[in-house]
């Protein structure tokens, strides 16, 4: 008799709760209990905030142990040590819907790492407030949808993602490069569930064009940084940063290269770790269990 979990029969359990003596014993104890076997574990302790996060991967070998069957096993567990958790079966992609506006290296970027499987996303909409992107979403079998979106038309635009986001069973939507600020009420209905990505400096220069304001001052680091979307403006959550470096000898336009460049791939990372439930939120900070 084979001893190998059936095909999709593998999980991922996160919580969080108030620390406490057996949390660990309570969880093990319960996937013993369910034909578990542990593959990856990570856990933190916060002794500031005295929480305790945990992140589990495992499959079993169970064939009566599905999705509903362990959840619903799991519940008084969680009931008895105040534990906030979701659990996912690993094998089910996140329902993705990407927002942009005229710039389209992060886009492009998703769609490609979709497309050959190194992002376990599905993305069932691509949302713009130009048309600029439809024949790159047509050339990949992407409905698009355009809301045009003005002073005197914000709000019924956001009614249209929102209904958007509840039609298509959206997990996820990802501002990539999306240059319109969303309202605090948008923000707080997104709220876990919307990324954005945006450039990083030291020292930070905002408004137009900020690549060449910072060649202007010959910055020597350029950054991006994705977040977590919230009503304070571009300072959520943070989930995944990063640099490169440049010299006096590059130009405003390289710098926008560049920039193009790690914007795509921290968004990247940020997008997987979210869909394989590695990011939780702790406050105004992130754990992210790599």
């Amino acid at each position: 008799m084979s001893l190998h979990p059936n095909p999709g029969s593998e999980y991922v359990l996160t919580l969080s709760c108030p620390d406490r003596a057996g949390l660990v014993h309570a969880v093990t104890g319960f996937l013993v209990d369910h034909s578990g076997n542990i593959q990856e574990s990570q856990q933190f302790d916060d002794r500031q905030q005295n929480r305790f996060f945990m992140r589990v991967q495992f499959d079993v070998s169970d064939p009566e142990a599905t999705l509903e069957h362990l959840r619903s096993g799991f519940g008084p567990v969680a009931e008895a040590y105040g534990i906030t958790w979701q659990l996912h079966a690993t094998s089910t992609p996140t329902r993705t819907l990407i927002m942009v506006s005229k710039f389209g290296h992060c886009l492009n970027d998703l769609l490609f790492r979709q497309s050959t499987g190194s992002l376990n996303i599905e993305i069932p909409a691509i949302v713009s407030n130009h048309r600029t992107f439809e024949p790159l979403a047509e050339s990949y079998g992407i409905p698009f949808h355009h809301i045009p979106v003005t002073p005197d038309t914000k709000e019924e635009a956001e009614a249209q993602l929102l209904a958007l986001v509840a039609e298509l069973d959206v997990d996820l939507v990802v501002l990539a490069r999306y240059m319109q600020i969303l309202s605090n009420d948008l923000c707080k209905q997104l709220e876990g569930r919307a990324i954005n990505i945006h450039h990083s400096f030291l020292p930070s220069f905002k408004g137009a064009k900020p690549y060449n304001q910072a060649h202007d001052r010959g910055v020597k680091l350029i950054g991006a940084t994705a977040h977590y979307v919230t009503p304070d403006l571009d300072e959520g959550p943070i989930i995944e940063q990063d640099v490169t470096r440049v010299s006096h000898s590059q130009n405003a336009a390289s710098l926008v290269a560049l920039g193009r460049d790690v914007e795509a791939r921290v968004l990247a990372r940020a997008v997987e770790w979210h869909s394989e439930s590695r990011v939780m939120i702790n406050d105004n900070r992130t754990v992210v269990f790599r």
